[in-house]
């Protein structure tokens, strides 16, 4: 589903088939002015899909972004103004909010951890722990916050995990098996280091440490020499992430980066013309 076609649908889904509140209070030849206001200190995402749902229920909208996607955005800061029909704006308004504060809270959450492992060689990840059908703008919110995007779905990478690890039996068999059947690199996740030799001798490009400590992620770097890269995932806050950063990771995959993100605090504010 493109952006337009998720926008369409978040529309329909919001207004059904007509805003009886704007129509009950709201003459319809009136105008209005908006304003898109940050009510907190922000990195702006979602500003695309906000804009499209205002035109798609204003035709002749005017709309003048004041600042771009992935810029930081101070309190009380003025993100866009748009100027017309007043019952269009109404009833775009829930939508392009929620685009824009879900959005935007992803690229301000992923921002946070960023800037906590900046000077380490540690790069912040997102997984696929993402709303249904949102998952190209969060992953996209992650990347203008500073992070990486992960696999974008289950064919564009291979990630053995700890239920495909119980089906074949050991992480190095189940490792064995990708290696042999797909045509892609391999990533396996590990619980333990006494896993880690039996996987990269199976084929592993890369090992994902699962539920590690800091001091058990600087053992498992130190045995594995550089001869893949790390990857941990698993309970890393902003509080301890930058002690995983320091212990040698490659990359810290974060799913709260999508799955547990605040949304951002922005307003629209009318004013009738």
């Amino acid at each position: 589903m493109d952006l337009r076609e998720l926008v369409a649908a978040a529309l329909l889904e919001d207004i059904g088939p007509r805003d009886v509140t704007a129509e009950a209070t709201v003459p319809q030849g009136v105008w209005a002015r908006a304003t898109l206001l940050a009510k907190q200190d922000l990195v702006l995402a979602g500003l695309e899909a906000a804009r499209l749902a205002f035109e798609m229920r204003v035709p002749d909208l005017a709309w003048q972004a004041r600042v771009a996607d992935g810029q930081r955005v101070a309190n009380r800061d003025v993100i866009a103004t748009l100027t017309g029909n007043a019952r269009g704006l109404l009833s775009a308004e829930r939508v392009a909010l929620n685009f824009l504060q879900q959005a935007s809270g992803v690229a301000t959450l992923t921002r946070r951890f960023a800037d906590a492992v900046a000077g380490t060689r540690a790069r912040i990840r997102d997984t696929r722990k993402t709303l249904p059908l949102f998952r190209a703008q969060q992953k996209r919110a992650v990347i203008l916050g500073g992070g990486e995007p992960h696999r974008s779905d289950l064919a564009t990478g291979v990630l053995i995990k700890d239920n495909h690890i119980r089906i074949a039996g050991s992480a190095a068999e189940a490792t064995r098996r990708a290696v042999a059947a797909q045509g892609q690199p391999v990533e396996t996740e590990v619980e333990r280091v006494d896993q880690i030799e039996g996987v990269i001798a199976a084929g592993a490009q890369m090992l994902l440490l699962d539920n590690f400590t800091p001091e058990q992620v600087r053992q498992a770097v130190a045995l594995i020499a550089g001869r893949v890269p790390i990857e941990v995932s698993g309970g890393v806050t902003l509080a301890s992430v930058r002690a995983y950063a320091e212990a040698g990771a490659d990359y810290i995959a974060i799913g709260a980066l999508t799955h547990s993100a605040p949304a951002a605090d922005i307003s629209l504010e009318l004013e009738p013309l």
